[in-house]
């Protein structure tokens, strides 16, 4: 069981940053990928970043690459995305969520989220 808390979204201009945090509890969070969605008004819930179990392999959506970066530190139960270059666009929000297979495809713990609202 993983119990996962956003943190640190907000209204920024747009140009600006933004780092997510997303602390979470449980013994096996080190064993877990590690993902983050979003979903703006009216809109289905989308990908945005995954990250493997030990960090060493990450994705991201085609909308947010070379602006966003996600990191984990395992020993601190801790993902986060730092977002730049952030857009109107990128209003959402931001949900933390972990995979136990690895896979990227079993995503079966999820936070509350988190918004963020970029203002043009």
């Amino acid at each position: 069981q993983v119990h996962l808390v956003e943190s640190g979204g907000g209204l920024v201009q747009a140009g600006g940053s933004l780092r997510l945090s997303c602390a979470a509890s449980g013994r096996t969070f080190s064993s877990y990928a590690m993902g983050w969605f979003r979903q703006a008004p009216g809109k289905e819930r989308e990908f945005v970043a995954t990250i493997s179990w030990s960090g060493g392999s990450t994705y991201y959506a085609d909308s947010v690459k070379g602006r966003f970066t996600i990191s984990r530190d395992n020993a601190k139960n801790m993902v986060s995305l730092q977002m730049n270059g952030l857009k109107p666009e990128d209003t959402a929000v931001y949900y933390c969520a972990a995979d136990p297979s690895g896979r990227y495809s079993v995503w079966d713990y999820w936070g509350q989220g988190t918004q963020v609202t970029v203002s043009s």
